[in-house]
């Protein structure tokens, strides 16, 4: 449990006095930019205290200067701190609405134009996260998102979520599919305990919605990639 209380330890230490400067900062500049560069900074220095190593392959295949969405499978609860602070640029990113509640966090989150998401299944809800999403990627922000939607309790790939499909769609960016393993074995899922260890992260070459005919095509392609970087056990 060291290297969870290190990480906790770290995020709270460093977070608490970085949000109390920084989000009055970015209300009145109305410019999260500098939030959201001392936070990965923060997240980078847990990372290394509690020994957890990232291993970055591909990241050439990002087009850059161009608004792009991530797409990653998701199988511990550190990939999304493993994988956002070696995104180039700045992302924002899909996650579950009840995490903007969190007190400080959540606001910052908001700050962040992060995009909130409803788990109910509803195609209505996939579509007005998307539109949200869009909006985003407008504004020159990239998009990050787990496309399985919740992580896989034993690391093998699950079915996607549409939501992120619609937005691809609909706005046309280029979807960048994103690899993780090795997290698997430091923070299972329904477990607080962190161990010690190296997360591996693939970046692949986008794909461009404009190029399928549907969103199911899209979907399956996106799938065949992020599989190619995964152990041949995740694949299944």
């Amino acid at each position: 449990m060291i290297a969870a209380f290190t990480l906790l330890f770290v995020i709270v230490a460093l977070g608490l006095p970085a949000g109390i400067i920084f989000i009055p900062f970015t209300l009145v500049s109305s410019n999260a930019n500098a939030l959201y560069t001392v936070s990965l900074a923060i997240v980078r220095a847990a990372f290394r205290l509690a020994r957890i190593r990232v291993v970055i392959a591909g990241l050439e295949h990002v087009p850059a200067h161009t608004a792009c969405i991530f797409m990653s499978n998701h199988v511990s609860n550190l990939d999304p701190p493993a994988l956002i602070p070696h995104i180039p640029g700045r992302t924002s990113v899909f996650l579950k609405r009840s995490l903007m509640k969190i007190p400080i966090l959540g606001y910052g989150m908001k700050l962040g134009e992060f995009v909130p998401v409803d788990r109910d299944g509803r195609v209505e809800s996939a579509k007005e996260s998307a539109l949200i999403a869009r909006s985003v990627l407008e504004k020159g922000l990239h998009i990050t998102t787990f496309v399985e939607g919740t992580r896989s309790k034993d690391g093998r790939m699950l079915p996607f979520k549409k939501g992120p499909f619609y937005l691809a769609m609909d706005a046309g960016a280029p979807c960048i599919p994103v690899s993780i393993y090795g997290t698997e074995t430091m923070m299972a899922k329904g477990s607080l305990r962190v161990r010690p260890g190296t997360a591996h992260i693939v970046f692949h070459p986008p794909l461009y919605p404009a190029q399928f005919s549907s969103r199911e095509e899209l979907m399956e392609d996106m799938r065949a990639a992020i599989a190619s970087g995964l152990p041949e056990w995740m694949r299944r």
